[in-house]
């Protein structure tokens, strides 16, 4: 049988543009600190988001005591529950995922799989991550800020934000601001790197459509938010005008505490829509990085090459169109007209063709795989799961009769936390296990990395199947404490316990990944360079970890696409990228 494989050329075209040469520091502080090498970035950023995270994380386990277990303990009150419902949403959707999948996975993979030295801008890359953490400082300074965070809930809305009676609503509220105005001037810079790398600094043969449809999501990804993080910028500066100066942008005439107060002509809804506006893209923000990562993850352990590679990547530009005019259906509660509000549940059911399309690919790829239950399959199969479930009840929320009944109660927490949390959650942790050989030239423990997988899985379907329950009851979200009430019966009270210890026994695992990710450093199996057999540029590089420069002498030159697995007559089941083809019978005889 001959070999056959998809798009395999023995010509690729001379490079466009020349090499840069790299500047090496020759300091610790240089390699490490003030670093330009963008693995060395990507690391920072990781950190320092997990870090932050896990502060989320104890805030949501605080949260749960309280819902689980009312009038119990005496440290949480009514202003610092609503002050850590608010921190720990705002957290988990920027400061960790964003940052995680754009800065941490974007700037350590994009190089590596384009085939290039680095970043296009590495100065402006290093000064993208210390924004990002002075954004991450200014944050939790206001932890500390009299009167404590802000108490608005994770959305920010006027004018409770700024009104007296909210918890932070003085220093709060405005180190808030500005810490989000921070990480959005601080992605930019991260931003236009990615695209213009991904644009410029490509290997020679390493077209579009040869792309891994990991640095698609990305790329997809950093456009949207290009786009989407102006609105959120404009109205943080706005508001801040509003509380500092008072003007009324956003604050209408308003009596606060039988004081009428010297806002006028204000709109709220204009608020709702800038938010919603950069809101709904961030869906997508974290969700097609992940989208892109699990394609791979899934072709590598089940080798077999991606079904409907086009298709994929068309879906991923699809869904980043549509995701701009989707952002309404979060408002069916502002009193919006209702064509208004048919248009926007029209639109989300459209965006719901390309995710699903992407759902179809992943399975028919995993359909007579010679599949490999390593510890990042399962946290790819566990995603697929995951985010299937969560978007079937979105097409619950995304109808507008079924959503005014279900809004602001737990069936929405249900829905959002299993498609914008648990979903790229489990793909970050996947990822972060696909590639750790790579970035410290070891292996994470297989069998604590299983304990991980199963605890984390089985444990948030414990926490969010029944928050489903809970919210069709009428059970209303970011409630204190929900007392006495004729229509929710009191075993709600039972499964909100329940919830509650699945909640503290998921969040205390996540420190055997911690221990994982630090006892293997020095003590894990050596991986060697391509642990997996995969064929992306990636596990291709001389050395484990890559140097600064990432290739050595010579850049690869690509001959293939990224997923050549199980082609008929090659010698092993993958080809990797930059291995030429093989001379045919008529090539030797010319």
């Amino acid at each position: 049988m001959t070999q056959v494989a998809h798009d395999e050329t023995a010509f690729a075209p001379p490079a466009e543009v020349e090499e840069v040469e790299l500047y090496h520091p020759k300091t610790f502080i240089g390699k490490y600190i003030w670093s330009q090498d963008a693995k060395v970035i990507a690391i920072q950023y990781s950190i320092t988001a997990i870090g932050i995270g896990l502060v989320a994380l104890v805030l949501s386990g605080i949260m749960r005591l309280q819902l689980g277990f009312p009038d119990t303990f005496s440290f949480i009150d009514p202003s610092s529950y609503i002050q850590n419902v608010t921190i720990h949403g705002m957290i988990m959707v920027i400061y960790l995922l964003t940052a995680l999948f754009l800065g941490g996975f974007g700037n350590y993979l994009i190089p590596l799989m384009v085939g290039a030295r680095d970043m296009v801008f590495p100065y402006v890359n290093m000064i993208s991550y210390w924004v990002y953490l002075a954004a991450v400082l200014v944050l939790v300074a206001s932890f500390f800020a009299p009167g404590g965070a802000t108490g608005a809930g994770w959305t920010l809305y006027p004018p409770q934000a700024i009104l007296p009676g909210t918890p932070g609503s003085d220093w709060g509220i405005v180190l808030m601001l500005i810490s989000l105005a921070l990480f959005i001037v601080g992605f930019t810079m991260g931003g236009l790197n990615y695209v213009v790398t991904v644009l410029q600094a490509r290997t020679r043969g390493m077209s579009l459509m040869r792309m891994p449809l990991t640095i698609w999501g990305i790329f997809m990804a950093t456009i949207l938010a290009l786009l989407a993080f102006p609105a959120l910028f404009v109205s943080a500066i706005m508001m801040i005008l509003d509380q500092t100066i008072g003007t009324s942008f956003f604050m209408p005439a308003v009596v606060s505490m039988g004081e009428q107060l010297d806002y006028d002509g204000g709109s709220p809804i204009l608020f709702q829509h800038l938010f919603w506006f950069f809101g709904h893209p961030e869906v997508y923000i974290v969700a097609l990085p992940a989208f892109g990562i699990v394609s791979d993850l899934i072709s590598v352990h089940a080798r077999k090459n991606i079904f409907g590679y086009r298709m994929m990547v068309w879906a991923i530009i699809a869904i980043g169109a549509l995701s701009f005019i989707v952002w309404a259906h979060h408002m069916y509660v502002s009193g919006m007209h209702p064509y208004f509000g048919f248009f926007f549940a029209t639109t989300t059911l459209i965006i719901a063709v390309p995710t699903a399309l992407k759902v179809y690919n992943w399975v028919l790829t995993l359909w007579k795989g010679n599949i490999r239950l390593t510890v990042p399959m399962l946290f790819a199969i566990g995603f697929i799961f995951t985010f299937v479930n969560g978007g079937i009840t979105g097409l619950f929320l995304g109808n507008v009769t079924v959503d005014v009944a279900l809004s602001d109660t737990y069936f929405v927490v249900a829905h959002f936390h299993m498609v914008m949390a648990v979903s790229p959650i489990l793909v970050v942790f996947g990822a972060i296990y696909h590639w750790y050989p790579k970035i410290t030239g070891r292996m994470l423990n297989d069998t604590l990395g299983k304990t991980h997988f199963w605890i984390t899985f089985l444990g948030t379907y414990a926490i969010y199947y029944p928050m489903h329950y809970l919210g069709i009851l009428g059970v209303p979200r970011r409630y204190y404490a929900n007392g006495v009430t004729d229509f929710i019966p009191e075993s709600a009270q039972s499964l909100n316990a329940g919830i509650t210890v699945a909640a503290l026994i998921v969040g205390v695992a996540q420190l055997i990944f911690i221990y994982n990710l630090i006892i293997s450093y020095s003590r894990g199996k050596e991986a060697g360079g391509n642990p997996w057999e995969a064929t992306t540029l990636e596990w291709q590089t001389p050395d484990t970890p890559p140097k600064h420069g990432n290739f050595g002498d010579e850049l690869p030159v690509v001959y293939r696409w990224a997923y050549d697995y199980g082609v008929p007559g090659a010698e092993l089941d993958y080809i990797p990228q930059n291995q030429p083809p093989r001379p045919t019978s008529t090539d030797s005889e010319a």
